[in-house]
């Protein structure tokens, strides 16, 4: 009898038991910018989103390593970057998965290593305008809730039967880009206003992007 008590206990406990609310946003980070910190501290701080996770792509070898640095190098910039941001975290979850990574194959990943958290994706509406051409999009939409961020520009048109999983949020609209401040820095710009300070630093300390270069946002 207090066997069953205790199991009957345990069950109604584990069904109560709230799931981690974790978004997230993944990108080549090339380099991190203010734009990125701001975007993720508006999601984490007025959406149900407890957290954000900055998830860093690898390194695609047909691209030239002068547009896309070293993976470490970028896990390291946001590594620096989201000190002292209790709920932005960076990951490196698809450095040890095959590529190219595929975001389905990293929700599924993410998900079978975190029982206890749901996930949500977080994209811009340009990248939202060409869901349809990702791999297993629909696998996504009906597996994970995405929530879309505006982009100068594109309207957002989120089809009724998505309603209940996506979303389109009013976060502020940040139009500075990676490739921006890459080629501002390869002509000599100081750009210390556009990045944080350690990542900065890291930058002039490493002689990175100095190449010209622009394309690859």
């Amino acid at each position: 009898m207090k066997d069953r008590c205790f199991k009957k206990e345990v069950s109604v406990f584990l069904f109560n038991m709230k799931k981690r609310e974790i978004g997230i946003f993944s990108g080549s980070f090339n380099p991190i910018h203010y734009g990125h910190l701001i975007l993720a501290s508006y999601l984490s701080e007025f959406t149900y989103l407890e957290q954000v996770w900055f998830v860093v792509t690898p390194h695609n070898p047909l691209k030239d390593s002068a547009v896309l640095i070293d993976d470490g190098a970028r896990l390291q910039m946001v590594k620096m970057a989201v000190e002292g941001y209790d709920r932005l975290l960076a990951s490196d979850v698809e450095f040890n998965m095959p590529r190219p990574s595929f975001t389905v194959n990293t929700l599924k990943n993410l998900s079978e290593k975190y029982a206890d958290v749901n996930f949500t994706l977080i994209i811009g509406a340009d990248n939202w305008a060409v869901f349809d051409r990702w791999k297993n999009a629909s696998e996504i939409i009906n597996n994970y809730k995405i929530l879309i961020y505006p982009r100068l520009g594109v309207e957002i048109v989120i089809p009724e039967i998505y309603s209940l999983t996506v979303h389109e949020v009013d976060a502020p609209v940040i139009e500075v880009s990676s490739t921006f401040i890459r080629k501002s820095i390869s002509e000599g710009k100081n750009m210390q206003a556009f990045v944080p300070a350690k990542v900065y630093e890291f930058i002039k300390a490493n002689r990175l992007y100095l190449l010209s270069e622009t394309s690859e946002s």
